[in-house]
């Protein structure tokens, strides 16, 4: 049977997808084992269906090897990678008592320009070899070229070292000669200056005595105005300043005794004050202690006429007290039962006063007799 497996757009070990037809010839094995696994597989089936099954594991194997590969190791190496299909497939294959005689690959192509990337690639590398091997000869004879150059560059330098060897030993000589004579020109110039300077010294030393002399002349001048200025600054400046000085300090001292007396002055007067002021408030202190000391012998000697006296001093300060709530009122209704009477009401409250009098001052006013005449006086 010829089988062409075809697996479509199936990634590599890149994930470049690719297309890979092949062709296959298989057989039924007629061994008799091999057979009667064969007769198991496919009794009953046709040669379509028989067909279907061996170029269905064909694709399987073929996609599961194609993902280990790369697209070059696919497109490059067809055998090998023919091979490798048959010797992965042929175990599976001779279970079902199939055998493959032959697989080869028939076209691989994919949609992505990749194999003709691949071929562009190879052109290119071709170019790049031929445009190498062009600029390796172009090397060789720039080369070649050098190298003649540099040999007579290398005759021509031998001549120039000559004759610019002559040409130095030449100024070398030249110079040689125009030293020694710059070197006699120089010893007479200099033995002119040096006798010139010696010449120039001895002018410029009694021009220096000339100078100490008057300059010894203008100290002795200038320290006679010293002390003249001195003296004159003495007597117009120094003299006045410390006579201005000494009025100054003594003003000072004046004003520092003036506020020290001043100060103690006021120290004197606030201790009069408070000395003034603290027998103020003994004296008062004692005519207060004097005052309730007399009250008390008088509310002694008085007894119950005095205590009432004061009760009734203080009743109109508790009637004040005590009506200073009722001066809101604008008017009092009494009430009464019908066996009571108004004054009746009165001389209830009237009889309660004592009791009122005794808890706010403490005198009870039913054991005075002035109070117990006017209570049975109302009787």
């Amino acid at each position: 049977m010829t089988l062409q497996p075809r697996c479509e757009d199936v990634e590599t070990a890149e994930g470049v997808a690719i297309t890979v037809t092949g062709v296959a010839q298989v057989k039924i094995m007629t061994e008799k084992e091999l057979l009667a696994v064969a007769c198991e597989q496919f009794l009953g089936k046709n040669v379509q269906e028989v067909k279907n099954v061996v170029l269905q594991t064909l694709e399987g194997h073929l996609r599961s090897i194609l993902g280990t590969l790369t697209v070059e190791q696919i497109y490059q190496d067809r055998d090998q990678f023919a091979k490798l299909v048959r010797e992965v497939a042929a175990p599976d294959v001779g279970r079902m008592g199939i055998e493959i005689l032959s697989f080869t690959i028939k076209d691989v192509y994919d949609k992505v320009d990749y194999l003709s990337s691949l071929g562009k690639t190879q052109i290119a590398a071709v170019q790049r070899d031929a445009d190498i091997g062009v600029a390796e000869a172009e090397r060789d004879a720039g080369i070649r070229e050098a190298e003649c150059k540099k040999e007579m560059l290398d005759v021509k330098f031998m001549a120039d070292t000559k004759i610019a060897d002559s040409k130095r030993a030449f100024e070398l000589q030249k110079a040689a000669f125009t030293e020694e004579v710059n070197i006699k020109t120089a010893e007479a110039q200099l033995a002119y200056e040096l006798q010139s300077a010696r010449e120039q010294q001895k002018i410029r030393q009694e021009e220096i005595e000339i100078e100490v002399v008057e300059r010894k002349k203008q100290i002795e001048v200038e320290e006679k105005e010293v002390v003249r200025m001195e003296k004159e600054l003495t007597a117009t400046v120094k003299q006045p300043a410390e006579a201005e000085a000494y009025r100054i300090q003594q003003i000072a001292e004046g004003e520092k005794v003036k506020q020290i007396l001043l100060a103690q002055a006021e120290a004197e007067k606030i201790r009069k004050i408070g000395e003034a002021e603290a027998f103020v408030i003994e004296a008062v202190g004692m005519a207060e202690a004097e005052g309730l000391k007399l009250k008390a012998e008088a509310l002694q000697k008085y007894g119950e006429a005095a205590q009432l006296a004061l009760v009734l001093d203080a009743l109109p300060e508790i009637a004040a007290k005590v009506s200073a709530p009722l001066s809101k009122v604008d008017e009092i209704v009494i009430l009464s039962g019908e066996k009571g009477s108004t004054m009746s009401d009165v001389n209830r409250l009237l009889a309660e006063i004592p009791n009122s009098v005794r808890a706010i001052t403490g005198v009870d006013l039913t054991k005075l007799p002035l109070f117990q005449k006017a209570t049975e006086a109302k009787e």
